[in-house]
């Protein structure tokens, strides 16, 4: 199983070393950025489980950044920043982001931010790590999609969440109002935008035809359906 992926987005040396040898004590791997610019290359390559984001970067609008990471690559998104202010804090969320730290903090406290944030969405009642459907497998414990000859294809804890939403509840209607009260994060344009990203990847690790997708339903005006039969297992 692969440790979750955390990029560390700050213009300060001093808090990037500091959360990276915290994050890397917890268990977590990391990847550590200066600029914006470095960060938005590295995506091309990475997919982050979370992503920490300064908002005062020197080459970039942290704001204008977490709205374009909620909405292009529906990211888990978590600012940490000396803007202490309740605008601040309620913009942010409302751009997407789905937590705020404040600086100056202890890094313990992010570790546990990052923790309970990877636990949301996880099941009450335990359902297991592995998910069998329509010739897939899913591997929760390693977050891959295995198809029929055994070819794996990695998804992000993100896009995690919203396939256990799914095979969790095949044939129901899922409605975007339970989609955010079992999820998290600010509800609104980014929360929805951010879902509509997850789901196009998902279906594309699906290969789903995006015209007339087999196993993820859209209900116009209602929410989603997941079609397929569904078995779990481990």
């Amino acid at each position: 199983m692969s440790a979750p992926l955390v990029t560390i987005l700050d213009d300060e040396p001093a808090i990037r070393n500091m959360l990276a040898h915290a994050l890397t004590e917890a268990g977590f791997r990391t990847m550590s950025f200066g600029r914006a610019t470095e960060f938005e290359a590295a995506l091309k390559t990475a997919t982050p489980d979370i992503c920490l984001v300064d908002l005062s970067l020197p080459d970039r609008d942290g704001l204008t950044l977490v709205h374009r990471l909620a909405l292009e690559q529906g990211a888990v998104v978590i600012i940490i920043s000396g803007r202490a202010q309740v605008q601040d804090r309620v913009t942010g969320l409302e751009l997407g982001a789905d937590d705020y730290i404040i600086k100056p903090f202890d890094p313990a406290e992010v570790v546990a931010r990052i923790r309970a944030r990877l636990r949301r969405g996880q099941p009450v009642t335990q359902t297991g790590q592995t998910a069998l459907f329509n010739g897939w497998t899913a591997h929760f414990d390693r977050y891959a999609l295995e198809d029929e000859n055994g070819a794996e294809t990695p998804f992000s804890h993100a896009e995690g969440e919203v396939l256990r939403l799914f095979l969790e509840r095949p044939k129901r209607l899922i409605s975007r109002a339970m989609m955010q009260e079992i999820l998290g994060g600010a509800a609104g344009e980014s929360f929805d935008r951010a879902m509509d990203v997850r789901i196009s990847r998902l279906r594309t690790k699906l290969r789903e035809d995006p015209k007339n997708p087999r196993l993820i339903k859209t209900i116009y005006g209602a929410g989603y359906i997941f079609l397929g039969d569904v078995a779990w297992t481990g």
